[in-house]
């Protein structure tokens, strides 16, 4: 019953749709409607008796129903030119108004018209055409009716086009106001995903950072073993084993650290994603302990004592003393030593990495030289900058490499403990 009920609205709707697609047919059945409205009113006396209007003791002249039938063809181009379309209705009611006897309803084409121009103009527009229609045709009507100033046909001239003209401004209003909703509607939709495009980037940028440290600082450090290890092989093999093992734990290090930096591109209900929390400085005696044990020689200063750091912080003061002793291990001369100090001032951290250059050439041979457009300095400055901090990198006087970094504890940037 349900179905057989619905019939009537889809056709309906097909209807609507299609007088959608299709404008100049549907102004066409209007204009149809509108002519046959216009005849048949031409045929009613509105004083036809003492009971009230009559109906077929009148009939229209033929100028009547020429001008009936101009103005119904005129309302076909209604929607491409409303205004010319008004002028011409306007001037037909005008004439029938003058010559008609009596006169033939063809005003009705002109308060179709005037609603066209109301609802496709603006406001101004609509006040100033909509009063010198009403003044026009209501003037006319009073001047040379047959009838007196005062009788309920030029009242009823007054009152249709004034309706037109309010109806056709509502029209208006209410289309401005659900484009300006479904405006605001896609202007949402557009920067939810430019959103989401920005947050996949940062993503990636982020993930590129951490692969770029967790590599490039066990990378270095396997390389320095394990070319120690081949220097001393022959000659102190004992040395060579204890390199080997430091180059074994080193390589465990960064599979760790790889498997727990990849394991966040998985989804958030994986069991295999990790749970260990992100390395801070609260481990940062361990990541010294490893350059250390690769021969650098690194002393700590450290006045931050054990207060909690936010974890975006935390990781980015971490990664950055990483990669500045990476880049120290790799790029400074025999013998260096280097110095790191974490300093807590006021409501920020100040992370400083110094070295004095070593002696002679850098330790990495000609073959072993890194290559250039590195992207350790660049991965830094870009923590340091989402961070809302300031990094200031430089050689120092009489050798040697400065890098500082003061990161405020109130990152600009949402705290997450896998950044």
């Amino acid at each position: 019953m349900s179905s057989l009920a619905d019939v009537p609205v889809q056709v309906l709707v097909r209807c609507r749709d299609w007088l959608r697609a299709h404008p100049l047919a549907a102004d066409a059945l209007l204009a149809l409607a509108v002519l046959t409205a216009m005849v048949v009113g031409s045929f009613a006396d509105p004083h036809g008796g003492r009971d009230g209007p009559t109906f077929g003791t009148r009939t229209p002249g033929p100028s009547s129903v020429v001008l009936m039938l101009l103005g119904a063809a005129a309302l076909v181009r209604r929607r491409r030119a409303p205004l010319a379309v008004l002028g011409f209705t306007s001037a037909v009611t005008v004439a029938e108004l003058v010559a008609g006897d009596p006169p033939a309803p063809v005003a009705m084409s002109a308060v179709i018209a005037l609603y066209t121009v109301a609802s496709r103009t603006d406001r101004p527009t609509t006040w100033r055409v909509g009063l010198a229609t009403m003044t026009v045709l209501t003037a006319t009507a009073m001047s040379f009716g047959s009838a007196p100033w005062y009788t309920q046909q030029n009242v009823g001239i007054f009152a249709w086009t004034g309706m037109a003209a309010a109806a056709g401004d509502a029209v208006r209003s209410r289309r401005a106001f659900v484009d300006a909703i479904r405006e605001r509607a896609e202007r949402a939709e557009r920067t939810r995903e430019e959103e989401a495009r920005r947050r996949v980037a940062e993503e990636r940028l982020r993930i590129a950072r951490d692969l770029h440290d967790v590599v490039a600082h066990h990378i270095a450090l396997v390389n320095v073993q394990a070319g120690v290890a081949a220097h001393v092989m022959d000659r102190r093999p004992d040395q060579a084993k204890e390199a080997l093992a430091h180059v074994r734990e080193a390589s465990r290090s960064a599979l760790d650290e790889l498997r727990a930096t990849v394991g966040l591109l998985r989804q958030s209900g994986d069991p295999e994603a990790p749970t260990e929390p992100a390395p801070g400085l609260a481990v940062l005696d361990d990541l010294l302990d490893t350059f250390r044990n690769a021969g650098l020689p690194v002393e700590v200063a450290r006045t931050d004592g054990d207060d909690h750091l936010p974890a975006a912080v935390d990781l980015a003061a971490y990664r950055i003393i990483q990669e500045a002793l990476t880049n120290v291990r790799k790029h400074a001369g025999p013998g260096v030593h280097a110095e790191v100090s974490v300093v807590r001032v006021g409501r920020t951290i100040e992370v400083t990495v110094l070295d004095d250059g070593g002696t002679g050439a850098p330790s990495a041979s000609p073959e072993e030289a890194p290559a250039p457009g590195g992207h350790g300095l660049v991965g830094m400055r870009e923590r340091v900058t989402a961070l809302g901090g300031a990094l200031t990198t430089g050689p120092r006087y009489g050798g040697g490499f400065r890098v500082q970094a003061i990161l405020p504890l109130t990152a600009r940037t949402r705290e997450d403990p896998a950044t």
